[in-house]
């Protein structure tokens, strides 16, 4: 075999493994294609930002039907107070809700006073007061909540007075002992579930940002 054979038959094996190569890359085009479109320039920030803007609030919509009057009143609510938070309201309610079940059960007022509307707060003050009355103690432990979801909202345009209603599934272990120490109800060991409907209330855009607990169902 001659050089100048040898020499097509290596170029001829470069060009081969040259197009194998270009179709792993590429892949396999068949028919007719049309031209790619030109690329479009990115959108600005400002602009991306205004089409969220202008889109559903999923701050309301993660927690409540978009076409509820839930809704409704959860955006007019944000309208006086954009700072407003429901994911953020949700969160500080699990939290006020364990606070204020162990406050109740530990007969502890005095710590909760400041979250309770002065119903709520007296109602309290007379369960507790029986309880002592009767020589009773209670050991209580939060494990946690299970469910917390909004089960109502109402909100007054005129005074900017906001009413969450609130639907709680805690999870606790709870002991009554009588003045001997002898335990009459509950076990140290069993976790029951408690479930309660709370009522919150503020006046929306109002300096004070605290929520008070102003109704309670079990």
């Amino acid at each position: 075999m001659n050089s100048p054979l040898i020499q097509l038959l290596v170029l001829a094996g470069i060009a081969v493994f040259l197009i194998l190569r270009l179709k792993s890359v590429l892949g396999t085009r068949e028919g007719f294609e049309k031209p790619p479109a030109p690329s479009q320039p990115e959108k600005s920030d400002r602009k991306g930002f205004e089409v969220i803007e202008g889109g559903p609030d999923r701050d309301i919509t993660d927690h409540v039907d978009a076409d509820s009057d839930q809704a409704g009143e959860l955006a007019a609510m944000k309208r006086v107070e954009p700072a407003f938070s429901v994911s953020d309201f949700l969160q500080g309610a699990r939290g006020a809700y364990e606070m204020i079940v162990m406050g109740f059960e530990r007969g502890d007022l005095d710590a909760i006073q400041p979250y309770l509307s002065e119903d709520v707060f007296e109602t309290f003050v007379s369960v507790v007061s029986a309880r002592e009355d009767q020589g009773l103690q209670i050991e209580a432990e939060f494990i946690g909540v299970r469910e917390t979801t909004i089960q109502d909202v109402q909100f007054d345009k005129d005074t900017n007075r906001a009413e969450l209603t609130m639907r709680f599934v805690g999870e606790l272990t709870s002991v009554v002992r009588d003045r001997d120490g002898q335990v009459i109800e509950g076990s140290p060991t069993q976790v029951k579930r408690q479930k309660d409907v709370w009522t919150f209330a503020r006046e929306m855009g109002a300096d004070d940002p605290n929520w008070i607990l102003v109704a309670t169902e079990s």
